[in-house]
């Protein structure tokens, strides 16, 4: 039986690598032509590739949370069916570029690309820029060559006079930013953590410790960590331990809230909010969405009063290209409504608020939700935000401090609603009051812009009339 290498196909949208997230087959498995075999996450979306053509799995690249390059070996096959006779020996080219390996000394005639379509896409978490770690997938050896190297590093001079103070290479730093450029942010990450791991040339006895690193102090204040490590427990507690891989959307999650509070300069800013009258008009309007089929929350009120505070203040509708040093202004309005699913926290989005009407937000919101909660988001929904709201609905607490979207520059976290005691023309009165808590990059966004437009949203809500007079 012929063996035959398949490569992780080019997903596009610019996609290098991907990350093991599960192996759905093993070797010896005897698999039919598109049945799944591996999801594997980028930093668009999680997808699910299936086998391009039956076989018998032989050999599979890449363990759970490791890092496989476009174009590199996935899954070697043997053709035909039959259970493999020996594992892969690792060439995977008969010297044509097609990537067959020869049978009895003779090419295999080559079938035709490998499919680059795969899978449906699952997860996403939007603004998401190259991964923190990358590793090299090796088919020779069986192993994972687990080091970084970028030979044409993409920077601003500001960031290359950042790592020469800090005596960095900066070829050694994994990139996040836009377009797999390498940010500030990522400089000061890695004199941090340091590398990925050891280099290749220097293999580490079994059971032997990493060694560390080159002590050169960095000249920016900021003190270099060696990665946290667990001490091993006794016998007794490692009995009661679990050990699972750090990896997936969970893993994109850490890093994406970890690049967030790294960059920008959070400040949260915290207010009640009486919502008694959107409360008393969603209760009037509500028999008439069902009429129609939709499911109306108090989400699609706040998006829209949202959209009226950015429009006042624009600086919240927008971004800071740091590759560009440039600030840029969006002039429409995705918003971004943060869903809790069972994989971990995505943001589907909700495009041009500003020309929706309410119903409309109302059954988008329900559209997103649902595939959010089934696994189904598609990339489209998951991408392009300018805006988040978040909120833990029954669960909302008084208030909380949320970490803004990066590089979104706001965020509103909305709260429980609570009856609390309130004074209305002089008299107090049983109020259902919301607590608000905006979090603002102070970078770009003043204390007083923060607090005026939460002002405004506050105003809205409190006085929807307001809202639907000046809706454009």
């Amino acid at each position: 039986m012929a063996r035959w290498e398949f490569k992780l196909p080019d997903i596009g949208e610019g996609v290098t690598e991907g990350e093991v997230v599960s192996w759905l087959v093993k070797p010896g498995d005897v698999v039919k032509e598109d049945q799944p075999m591996v999801e594997v996450m980028t930093d668009k979306a999680t997808v699910t590739i299936g086998a391009p053509r039956a076989g018998t799995i032989v050999e599979t690249a890449g363990k759970v949370g490791e890092i496989v390059k476009v174009h590199s070996t996935l899954v070697v096959f043997e053709l035909g069916g039959a259970a493999p006779a020996a594992k892969a020996d690792g060439h995977s080219s008969n010297g044509n570029g097609n990537g067959h390996a020869p049978t009895n000394g003779t090419p295999r005639k080559d079938d035709g690309p490998a499919a680059t379509a795969v899978g449906d896409i699952k997860e996403n978490l939007p603004g998401m820029g190259a991964p923190v770690a990358s590793r090299a997938s090796s088919s020779a050896g069986g192993g994972a060559v687990q080091t970084f190297k970028n030979e044409k590093p993409l920077a601003t001079p500001a960031t290359r006079r950042l790592a020469r103070e800090m005596n960095i290479d900066l070829t050694t730093v994994p990139p996040t930013g836009p377009q797999g450029r390498t940010t500030k942010a990522d400089v000061q990450m890695f004199a941090k953590s340091g590398p990925v791991a050891a280099p290749a040339q220097a293999p580490q006895a079994a059971g032997q410790s990493e060694a560390p690193r080159a002590a050169s102090a960095p000249t920016s204040g900021i003190v270099a960590r060696e990665p946290v490590k667990i001490h091993a427990p006794s016998a007794a507690q490692s009995a009661q331990e679990e050990r699972v891989p750090f990896a997936g959307l969970r893993r994109k999650i850490a890093t994406k809230m970890q690049q967030s509070t790294q960059t920008a300069a959070h400040f949260t800013f915290v207010e009640e909010c009486d919502v008694s009258a959107i409360k008393a008009l969603r209760a009037r309007m509500k028999p008439q969405a069902e009429t129609l089929g939709v499911k109306l929350s108090f989400l699609p009120f706040i998006v829209k009063a949202c959209v009226a505070g950015l429009k006042k203040h624009p600086i919240l509708n927008s971004a800071l290209d740091e590759s560009t040093n440039e600030l840029v202004y969006r002039k429409y309005y995705n918003i971004g409504i943060a869903a809790s699913t069972d994989a971990g926290l995505i943001v589907p989005v909700v495009k041009d608020c500003d020309r929706k009407s309410i119903l409309d937000i109302a059954r988008d919101i329900e559209r997103l939700a649902t595939d959010a909660k089934n696994g189904k988001s598609k990339l489209e929904d998951l991408s392009g935000s300018t805006f988040t709201i978040t909120s833990l609905g029954a669960q909302g607490g008084l208030f909380a401090t949320p970490i803004i979207n990066f590089p979104e520059v706001a965020i509103l976290g909305i709260h429980q609603i609570k009856q609390k005691p309130v004074v209305k023309d002089g008299q107090i009165v049983v109020g259902e009051v919301m607590l608000l808590s905006l979090s603002f990059d102070h970078r770009i966004v003043d204390g007083h812009v923060g607090a005026a437009f939460a002002y405004d949203v506050i105003g809205y809500l409190q006085n929807p009339d307001r809202l639907f007079l000046e809706m454009a």
